[in-house]
């Protein structure tokens, strides 16, 4: 008999969590309005249905960490098709969101080739929560940005190449996390979501598929 991957979950829990869940949409519903373009709620939602299905099909490990890593390689890949395609140009928060998914992607492919235990997978799970963790909080920070009513947008800044030239890191770090008016713009949306609220989306789930994946073998 097969062992199941993950521990079956009682019926009233999951009555409490769905409780929970519809409680906390008409809270956001009522705070944003319902028609709100972008809502905590939406990129929840999704957020939760992506990883469901990243964890249904979760694969042996070793494959688990190539897939990571294409996952991440088609996200770069997808994010310069529109830059040079669709001509969307990436704010400062862009570019550090994908720089982040190139940090995940090595560890993924650095894990793939190394093929550790479960031990060494757990230190490469904590290793992507950092990066995901960062690169989630940026993609949040911009979720909030484009959700603010347009008389509340900050001005536009200066660019990242110019802040880097002329600025500590320190500086540029803070300012491209504080944000600025081109990051609240959204260009490409599908969903109801953002380029930001997609790769929140993504940064969660590859975090979470990253731990699980302690667990295969």
């Amino acid at each position: 008999m097969n062992e199941s991957r993950f521990p079956s979950i009682a019926w009233p829990w999951v009555g409490l969590l769905l409780c929970i869940a519809l409680l906390g949409q008409e809270y956001l519903l009522q705070a944003t309005g319902p028609n709100a373009p972008l809502t905590a709620y939406r990129v929840t939602l999704i957020a939760v249905g992506l990883t469901s299905i990243a964890l249904i099909m979760l694969p042996p490990r070793r494959i688990g960490y190539a897939l990571g890593f294409l996952v991440c390689a088609a996200l770069i890949g997808f994010a310069y098709y529109l830059q040079f395609a669709e001509e969307l140009e990436p704010c400062p928060l862009c570019i550090f969101q994908r720089i982040a998914f190139v940090a995940m992607g090595i560890v993924f492919l650095i894990a793939m080739f190394h093929n550790p235990g479960r031990a060494g997978a757990a230190g490469y799970a904590l290793l992507q929560l950092v990066i995901g963790g960062v690169g989630a909080a940026l993609a949040a920070r911009q979720i909030w940005l484009q959700s603010l009513p347009k008389d509340q947008v900050p001005a536009c800044g200066m660019g990242l190449n110019y802040m880097l030239d002329t600025l500590p890191l320190t500086d540029v770090v803070r300012r491209v996390f504080e944000g600025s008016g081109e990051c609240a713009e959204k260009g490409w949306v599908f969903l109801h979501l953002s380029i930001a609220g997609w790769t929140f989306v993504f940064f969660v789930a590859l975090v979470v598929a990253s731990f699980a994946l302690i667990r295969r073998d």
